[in-house]
């Protein structure tokens, strides 16, 4: 399934300092019995973002119209824990494109690169400086730009670049899944085959 091209987002953000957010908080369990990637969003942060009567918490960030945007400021080791890729699809599903951290799990920052979310990994420094900007802001913009892996604060030029797989960048600025960068150079391989000995 081919995702929208990723080359430079420019949005708010909605800053959740929250320290080893884990998948199970980012989708619970009871969740997961769903196939389609479609829907999950509904369910993002269920536990924190709603009561046991389905009632929104007034004091969690998602329900908080102060915040919004397409870019989701984490703490420090996002996503760890289990390695399902719901998590992954609830945080696309929810809206977000990009989610900056100062750490995240390698399994999670994997799932999200496969289904068009950029994992955005900055320094701590960097990181506080975004919640302290988001914080004095709401309304604050941040510019990630994928092609020079550099995330700028807009109203301060604050900047920090950010590495990513060059394989991983190049399928997010084309919007491809793995299935679709093979059906991409299907031409190359059977060429490739048809010159390479059994």
């Amino acid at each position: 399934m081919a995702y929208d091209k990723f080359e430079i987002l420019t949005s708010t953000a909605v800053p959740l300092a929250i320290e080893n957010v884990d998948t199970d908080q980012i989708i619970p369990a009871r969740f997961l019995k769903a196939t389609e990637r479609k829907g999950f969003g509904d369910n993002l942060f269920r536990d924190w973002r709603y009561n046991t009567d389905d009632s929104p918490k007034a004091d969690f960030v998602l329900n908080d119209s102060t915040y919004s945007g397409k870019i989701l400021v984490g703490g420090r080791n996002f996503g760890s824990g289990s390695s399902r890729e719901h998590a992954a699809w609830a945080v696309y599903d929810y809206g977000f494109r990009c989610v900056i951290s100062s750490f995240f799990a390698d399994i999670f920052k994997g799932n999200c690169l496969n289904i068009g979310v950029l994992p955005v990994q900055v320094s701590a420094d960097f990181s506080n400086t975004l919640f302290s900007e988001i914080e004095k802001d709401p309304n604050t913009q941040i510019e990630v730009n994928l092609q020079e892996q550099t995330v700028t604060l807009l109203a301060t030029g604050a900047k920090e670049s950010f590495d990513i797989n060059g394989y991983k960048k190049d399928n997010m600025l084309n919007g491809f899944d793995d299935i679709d960068y093979l059906m991409n150079v299907k031409t190359d391989i059977i060429e490739f085959a048809k010159h390479t000995p059994l």
